[in-house]
């Protein structure tokens, strides 16, 4: 059973970084679509609803089977015998932090909830909330890279 985890090993590695990569571009641009939802497209009419429509396709068509592919491939990296040292840091942080991406996504989807509702937080605090997939990008990268 071992000799077939590190046989597919790489290939799952490739899908699970596709994965991450169209995650993280669905984590980047949904929160700078509230920004000009929040300040173009609060009106009842065509900007908000086609604000609205491209929300919910990101969020449902792209990120979150992204996420879930994340998820899936990442428990298999994750447990697959003698690639991770669970007596470092490094993986624990980097857990830490998709466990917070993954509080984020469901915070993404609770505000386009409340936009397709009429109801806005404010420009200013979706352009502060969007940086917060950058932060938490750079620890995941630094704990995978430095392994520390």
């Amino acid at each position: 059973m071992t000799e077939l985890f590190l046989t597919i090993y790489p290939y799952v590695k490739a899908f699970h970084v596709m994965a991450v990569l169209s995650w993280m571009a669905g984590l980047f641009y949904l929160p700078r679509l509230f920004v000009y939802h929040a300040e173009r497209g609060m009106e009842d009419g065509e900007p908000g609803r086609s604000f609205s429509i491209m929300e919910g396709k990101l969020l449902a068509f792209i990120m979150r089977p992204a996420m879930i592919a994340v998820w899936i491939s990442g428990l298999c990296l994750a447990f697959t015998p003698g690639i991770v040292d669970w007596s470092l840091i490094w993986p624990w942080v980097k857990m830490a932090c998709v466990l917070a991406m993954t509080w984020f996504h469901g915070w993404c989807a609770t505000q386009r909830q409340c936009l397709a509702r009429g109801e806005s937080s404010g420009g200013r605090r979706y352009r502060m909330m969007n940086e917060v997939p950058t932060l938490l990008m750079i620890l995941i990268v630094l704990s995978v890279i430095v392994k520390y």
